[in-house]
């Protein structure tokens, strides 16, 4: 049966008092039987679409605006057993990229549907020919979402590289990239594309102890339009990198990244930096360093420290650029282990012992930045998140973006009975903590790193519970 549940809950922040509602929106059980993956696709004309991978075939779902399951429909690819790589979409539309093989040959497609998941059009984007392996195919999409890039790696020297514009349903460029001197097993770092098709291919070089004086970035943007290459190198100024994420600022038109530096041995992170090139310039980039604070980190270890020797276990989660030319850099605190599960002599019967694996994931850090690099603020969001042998899929939190504020929202804890919480978090660092809902009886696990948001005011979460799906709709009313 389906739920509308009208959640009025009281919040206690400090001293403060009030009233926040919100509206929760639950499907039925929807068995997954065959299925080896499923994605919320978006909200199209007041439907949630739901795409299922069933191993032989491909379904879309539709459901109305109270969550109930409207139709569903098999979607027609070529018969040749198609693989679907990723998907995006549109306002009015979604489009699925998937390759499939015939006669010998790997054939590279895009396939659009509408609303109603009815195919209005479809294109080739590469007949790869009679290849003696079949691609590693990954995807990756610009900021707008309006142009995907395909790439596929060839014996860990070389790229190819197919960039189509989803919009015009045409492929825009394609190119092989060998980087002379560069591995991409040991040295290639990521891939960021922008609104107008462009690719930048980022390797990390001598991030070692013993030539951290060398440590340095070297980027290769490729510009499409024009079918031509450039080469930056950013040096790293003696210092190793901990962890960094790259992307691209469309606004003021550059590669940004935002990442943990470390000082010596590079086990922790010692402070963080920015790092900005326009690609179509020859400048030399701009890089700043700030060291973390005795304060933050013992704020962040939770206890205070005699000698400030940094931080571990620090990931760089999500670039949050700001119109200014600074960035907002979202970073979690994540611990795996893996231990040997009963007595030592115990033996599985593949004869290599069941070991388990411990997931934590705790804090959450924002760190505000200047567009000289200079810190603005930086603030710690408290949780504590632990699972075990579930690869951390309910774990971490899901970001909601409105002009006013971020909203981090997450699990309490790990576990069938739990509370779901979320941080506001405002443009000068201040945040409140509010409980949302409580799940006791509700029969949910909600899996928030895979929400989407799907206006200014909602976003739909799966939930994912003894080999059952649900769909929960969250609107705020406020």
């Amino acid at each position: 049966m389906n739920r509308i549940i009208a959640l009025l809950l009281f919040l206690s922040v400090g001293m403060v008092q009030s009233i926040v509602g919100q509206q929760i929106i639950m499907s039925e059980d929807i068995p997954l039987r065959n299925d080896v993956s499923y994605e919320l696709l978006g909200e199209f004309k007041g439907r949630v679409l739901l795409f299922r991978d069933q191993i032989s075939k491909y379904e879309v779902q539709g459901f109305d605006q109270r969550l109930r399951p409207s139709w569903s429909k098999i979607l027609t690819l070529d018969k040749k057993n198609p693989k679907v790589i990723g998907t995006t979409h549109s306002r009015n539309d979604f489009t699925l990229i998937y390759h499939y093989r015939d006669q010998g040959n790997t054939i590279l497609k895009a396939a659009k549907f509408d609303p109603g998941a009815n195919m209005i059009d479809s294109a080739t984007i590469k007949n790869l020919g009679s290849v003696f392996f079949t691609p590693d195919f990954e995807i990756t999409y610009s900021e707008d979402r309006s142009k995907i890039l395909v790439y596929y790696i060839e014996r860990q020297a070389e790229l190819h590289a197919y960039v189509f514009d989803a919009v015009g349903f045409k492929l825009l460029w394609e190119k092989t990239i060998v980087p002379s001197g560069f591995s991409f097993f040991e040295d290639f770092l990521q891939v960021v594309l922008d609104n107008d098709g462009n690719m930048c291919l980022i390797f990390e070089k001598d991030k070692f102890v013993a030539r951290r004086d060398g440590h340095h970035y070297h980027i290769i943007g490729v510009i499409g339009a024009e079918d031509r290459l450039v080469q930056f190198q950013a040096p790293l100024e003696g210092k190793l990198t901990y962890d960094v994420l790259f992307t691209y600022d469309n606004l003021n038109d550059r590669l940004v990244a935002a990442g943990l530096y470390s000082d010596k041995a590079g086990d922790r992170a010692t402070g963080y930096f920015i790092l900005k090139i326009d690609p179509l310039q020859r400048e030399s980039p701009f890089l700043r360093f700030e060291s973390f604070s005795d304060l933050f980190v013992s704020n962040l270890i939770g206890k205070e420290v005699e000698k400030n020797k940094g931080v571990t276990e620090l990931s760089v989660r999500e670039i949050v650029l700001r119109r200014d030319g600074g960035v907002l850099m979202i970073v979690e605190r994540i611990k795996e282990y893996e231990r040997r599960l009963g007595a030592p002599n115990r033996v599985s019967f593949d004869g290599v012992g069941r070991f388990i694996v411990d997931y934590y994931y705790e804090d959450i850090v924002a760190l505000s930045i200047h567009p000289d690099g200079q810190a603005h603020w930086e603030t710690i969001l408290p949780k504590k998140q632990y699972s075990q042998d579930d690869g951390g899929v309910y774990s971490s939190y899901f970001l909601f973006k409105t002009p006013e504020n971020l909203r981090f929202l997450f699990n309490d804890e790990i576990r069938f009975e739990n509370t779901v919480s979320e941080y506001r978090l405002n443009g000068n660092g201040a945040f409140e903590r509010r409980s949302l809902l409580n799940t006791e009886k509700l029969e949910v696990r909600l899996r928030f790193r895979d929400a989407i948001q799907v206006s200014a005011d909602a976003f739909v979460v799966p939930s994912e519970r003894r080999n059952r799906l649900r769909l929960v709709k969250v609107i705020f009313e406020e």
